[in-house]
């Protein structure tokens, strides 16, 4: 049978940095997998779209394609927006939908990997507070997953502190937390984006973290983000082979790391 092809679904944003970063993500995808036929498509502000990039496989022959949404958490783009870009693919296309990225222990390496990147030692573990700035949603849900991820990556890993906070959404904001641990009389201050690639969350994010003592990148096109997509390619196809979203029914599977 033929390899399904992957097709990485990112929201979409008018930084042009934004569409660069999932392109250099997606090609390290094909360095990790040359056989694997791997593109991109956009929900807003990118081309190609999803309609136009289904289209586009369906014309090459293409029969069978993961749709893999770029999105850290099960929110609303994940549940609303992809599925209906999704149900538009051509009859002769069979759509998979792979879950969300997150949360996954890849990308807590991946956060580690940045905030070294940025100059963060691990001696300096034991003094060092996190805010893990991530998007915000109006989905309580999402919000109570990233406040989990921040527990767990504290008790497994020893820093100081590590502290949610949301862009948008619900409060507290990145310049709350950075204060807050500062009060708390944590020594050192470091912001790590809980976001895949450049644009206006990302620059909100870096205004309020100021007060911080490092900002750490994006978490853009690290190597753990690349095995992660290939992980959920994978997971996709062993556990539905038959998901057929076409239809315009949703048949979406979560699947947890």
């Amino acid at each position: 049978m033929p390899t399904p092809a992957l097709l990485v679904v990112a929201h979409g944003s008018r930084d042009p940095r934004h569409a660069a970063t999932v392109g250099a993500l997606v090609d390290r995808v094909r360095a990790l997998r040359p056989d694997l036929r791997a593109g991109t498509a956009f929900l807003e502000f990118g081309t190609p779209s999803v309609r136009s990039a289904l289209e586009r496989l369906s014309a090459d022959g293409v029969r069978d394609v993961v749709a893999l949404p770029l999105l850290l958490t099960r929110a609303f783009h994940a549940r609303t927006d992809i599925p209906a870009a999704l149900a538009d693919a051509p009859a002769a296309l069979r759509v998979r939908r792979a879950a969300v990225l997150g949360p996954d222990p890849l990308l807590v390496a991946a956060l580690e990997r940045r905030l070294a990147e940025a100059g963060l030692r691990r001696s300096e573990r034991a003094s060092t507070g996190i805010v893990l700035a991530a998007a915000g949603s109006t989905d309580p849900e999402a919000n109570a997953a990233i406040a989990a991820i921040a527990r767990e990556w504290r008790r497994s890993t020893g820093w100081c502190a590590v502290r949610p906070a949301f862009a948008s959404g619900p409060l507290p904001r990145t310049v709350d937390v950075v204060r807050a641990l500062r009060a708390d009389g944590v020594p050192r201050v470091a912001v790590a984006p809980y976001v895949v690639a450049p644009g206006r969350l990302s620059e909100r994010i870096a205004v309020q973290a100021a007060g911080a003592d490092l900002l750490a990148p994006v978490l853009g096109a690290a190597p753990e983000l690349a095995r992660l997509l290939l992980r959920r390619w994978a997971d996709a196809v062993t556990a539905v082979p038959d998901q057929d979203l076409s239809s315009g029914r949703d048949h979406s599977v979560t699947l947890h790391a």
